[in-house]
């Protein structure tokens, strides 16, 4: 047996597990689990299977399409390669589209059947939202301004199908949570398109960040964090507390307010503190919700 035969099925598993992006997993099964939590209450099936496709399968479907049809620009880009994004070898691609498709097809069965029509449609937002976003013919990452939109979408939409499967009630309280992580989200991911102006205007990418300039996106993200602090004042206590946790994103990147586009990959090291303020704020996040379970 050759050398290449033994070790090429480890390599594909390896190369998927890399295009997942395991320390962003979080970031998408968490939503979904403590939204649905908080509601039922429970640990049942619908949990589990939703909590374990946001995890792997949707991350892997989000992600590994992405690898796939940005392969020509993630070349270009000197950030890639690591935990900020795969480089993807075309001899991965076709595979790593099949595993996308054949993880994410069952547990999207099982989720539509345990749902309602409503559920359902929220879960199609969410699978639309993950393809779009890199798939050729729609690209909604080269649209401005829907750029930022569909991937604040890919991390709220988890949440919001987990309230509507477990028959949440959308008061003022609850909309106003959905709407400071939605605007959260639109920040993060316009800032996060800052480091890549250079990169995305050589390769003719189109975002927010190539229309608008460094400078103007990150003063854009700073308002939309604040917005989305104010907004959890119309929350209950303790959950208000939850607007503190926008400080911390505006501090990290309040030093590219004045940031010119010749030097857009400074921003790269606001997006790896970024990366790491995230576990801390999940944790925080984490924190704050046993505190208001247990009140209630």
């Amino acid at each position: 047996m050759s050398t290449q035969a033994s070790t090429g099925q480890p390599g594909v598993a390896k190369m998927l597990l890399v295009s997942s992006r395991p320390v962003s997993w979080v970031n998408t099964a968490f939503p979904f689990a403590a939204a649905y939590f908080l509601t039922t209450g429970s640990i049942d099936l619908a949990f589990v299977l939703g909590t374990l496709y946001f995890l792997i399968p949707y991350n892997l479907a989000m992600y590994g399409i992405n690898d796939v049809f940005d392969y020509e620009s993630d070349l270009r880009n000197p950030r890639k390669g690591g935990v900020e994004g795969a480089v993807l070898d075309r001899r991965f691609h076709r595979v790593t589209l099949w595993a996308a498709v054949l993880t994410n097809v069952p547990f999207l069965v099982a989720l539509l059947l345990l749902g309602n029509p409503m559920s359902a449609l929220v879960l199609a937002v969410s699978v639309f939202a993950v393809v779009a976003y890199s798939a050729p013919g729609l690209r909604f990452k080269e649209r401005p301004f829907l750029d930022s939109v569909t991937s604040s979408t890919h991390f709220v939409s988890p949440a919001v199908f987990a309230l509507v499967l477990a028959g949440a009630t959308f008061d003022v309280g609850l909309w106003a949570v959905l709407g400071a992580f939605f605007l959260w989200g639109v920040a993060s991911q316009a800032f996060g398109a800052v480091q890549d102006i250079q990169a995305d205007r050589d390769g003719g990418i189109a975002s927010i960040a190539t229309v608008l300039g460094a400078r103007t996106v990150v003063r854009f993200a700073i308002g939309a964090y604040v917005v989305s602090g104010l907004l959890m004042l119309f929350v209950q206590w303790p959950a208000i507390l939850g607007g503190l946790l926008a400080l911390p994103y505006v501090v990290n990147i309040l030093q590219f307010a004045a940031l010119d586009d010749k030097d857009c990959e400074k921003a790269n090291l606001g997006w790896r503190r970024f990366i790491r303020l995230n576990f801390l704020t999940g944790f925080l996040v984490t924190m704050l919700l046993i505190w208001a379970t247990q009140l209630a």
